[in-house]
């Protein structure tokens, strides 16, 4: 018979018991209480009441709770695989009982054992005490189980609900729906829908989340956003969510929605992008909210043909791709060009590497460089209008002549547009204007821009964070606001036209 004793360095506990009248049952039951409920606690528990050392191994022999005990392998193999339920064992004076705790979702078979050691023989008493005890551990341990069993589930739906909106990103509405029906039947079965963010602290983004579920009554794709830490992602083709999703943002303060257009399945990166970017504008809103549809556009205030004819020569060294590849490097390159390539990754689901791979792949195929901040800007410009064309509109004749993107840039509305916005900085002293088209000029960098104008860098960072509230833009990340003022400048000649679709 193998050692049952416990270890040499430690005697047991051999106080005596706690009581003598019954009153253990009912400190064991107080274990089952709900702020009580923690197996090392009734271990802990045991070992006074019966004046013994105790052990709470898993079926693997892994320690869960008590002390590390040598006991007969033999009989603990019997009491895993479910041959005996429970053993008495004497060894060296010592005294050993072992119960098996049944797992289950494996029949007879024990997915725990406890093992109870002292140096007098187990009376009656002390034998229902550690018989009891093991009764209230097979709850607790299946309530654990359960409780685990529900939080891996709750990851894999988050996990495909993810994987569903990296399917849309990428153009991809077959392979989105078909995930989607099982659990969700019907939810993506119309051809339209509409992105909302919402932003709130990261500590408080589960709350977020499952609130937002329950407004909008599993009519939605909810996604915690894989890039940003306090923003959740809502997709659904339901109308009256938005106003549900707003009653959510109504009196939390650091809590804030921004919403896109609607927008077919297919450009669902583009809905994503309208969706930060009203976000942005929410931020400086009373109401914490904002609708990408709330301002104008520059692109809606550029002749709709003209504009559609120089985006398509721009992209038609993609148009060799196979179908899939072109919506995959464009896709990509959006989102690359509205964020940073780890975001953009993270959102899309791929490396980083990969996500500057197809984005290098796009400039040699287009012979641009996306490093300069106006050439981002006008490939941002053809993307999303490549994006925004429907079905119908491959069949429309080109203009008659050739569209240029310098022509575009100087129409009258689109110069009287940049001019009211531009002119909105004009009324602070610290000339925000200029310092803001120092910036532009030298692609945002701040360093370059402190030594051409021979300020500090953190004097521009505050008068380009001074800009924001007045353009209701954010100009500090990468992404639509910036472009947008990029383009603004550009037509009123402040910055020279790139060389990109000439």
């Amino acid at each position: 018979m193998g050692d049952v004793a416990g270890r040499a360095d430690e005697a047991p506990d051999t106080r005596r018991p706690q009581d003598t009248d019954g009153a253990w049952a009912a400190q064991l039951l107080d274990h089952l209480r709900p702020a009580g409920r923690e197996p090392r606690r009734v271990v802990g528990w045991l070992g006074p009441a019966v004046g013994a050392v105790v052990c709470l191994r898993d079926a693997r022999g892994g320690l869960l709770a008590g002390e590390p005990l040598a006991l007969d392998e033999t009989v603990l193999a019997d009491l895993v695989t479910g041959r005996i339920s429970a053993a008495a064992l004497e060894d060296g004076g010592r005294h050993v009982r072992m119960v098996g705790i049944p797992h289950p979702q494996q029949g007879p078979a024990a997915g725990a054992v406890l093992a109870v050691s002292r140096p007098e023989p187990f009376d009656r008493r002390a034998a229902e005490i550690v018989n009891r005890t093991a009764s209230v551990l097979e709850l607790l341990l299946r309530e654990r189980e359960l409780t685990e069993a529900g939080r891996r589930l709750r990851r894999a739906t988050a996990d495909l609900r993810l994987a569903i909106l990296q399917l849309l990103m990428v153009e991809d509405t077959v392979s989105a729906r078909r995930v989607a029906a099982g659990l969700w039947p019907g939810l993506l079965e119309a051809d339209a829908a509409r992105v909302y963010v919402l932003e709130g602290s990261p500590a408080d983004r589960d709350r977020l989340a499952e609130d937002c579920a329950d407004v909008t009554g599993g009519e939605a794709l909810v996604v915690r956003c894989p890039a940003m830490d306090g923003h959740v992602i809502v997709v659904t083709p339901r109308p009256a969510a938005g106003e549900r999703l707003r009653s959510l943002v109504d009196g939390r303060p650091g809590v804030f929605l921004g919403g896109s257009l609607r927008q077919r399945l297919a450009r669902t990166a583009t809905a994503y992008a309208q969706a930060i970017s009203a976000l942005a504008v929410a931020r400086f809103r009373p109401d914490q909210t904002a609708v990408f549809a709330e301002r104008t556009r520059p692109a809606r205030l550029m002749e709709p043909a003209a504009l559609r004819a120089w985006s398509a020569g721009v992209l038609r060294p993609l148009d060799r791709l196979p179908h899939h590849i072109r919506a995959e490097l464009l896709a990509t390159t959006r989102l690359g060009l509205e964020f940073t390539a780890v975001n953009a990754a993270k959102v899309l689901g791929v490396s980083r590497n990969t996500v500057r791979a197809r984005m290098d792949r796009v400039e040699t195929l287009l012979g641009t460089d996306f490093s300069d901040l106006s050439t981002r800007a006008a490939a941002h410009l053809a993307l999303n209008t490549e994006a925004a064309r429907e079905p119908h509109d491959s069949d429309e004749p080109p203009p008659p002549a050739p569209a240029r993107l310098g022509d575009l840039l100087t129409s009258a509305a689109l110069r009287t547009w940049a001019d009211d916005l531009l002119g909105r900085l004009d009324a602070d002293g610290r000339d925000l204007r200029g310092t803001l088209c120092a910036w532009l000029a030298a692609d945002s960098n701040a360093e370059r821009t402190a030594r051409d104008l021979g300020v500090h860098a953190q004097t521009v960072r505050e008068h380009v964070r001074a800009a924001e509230p007045v353009l209701e833009r954010q100009l500090l990340a990468m992404g639509s606001d910036l472009y947008e003022v990029v383009l603004a400048h550009l037509s009123t000649g402040a910055l020279a036209v790139p060389a990109l679709g000439r």
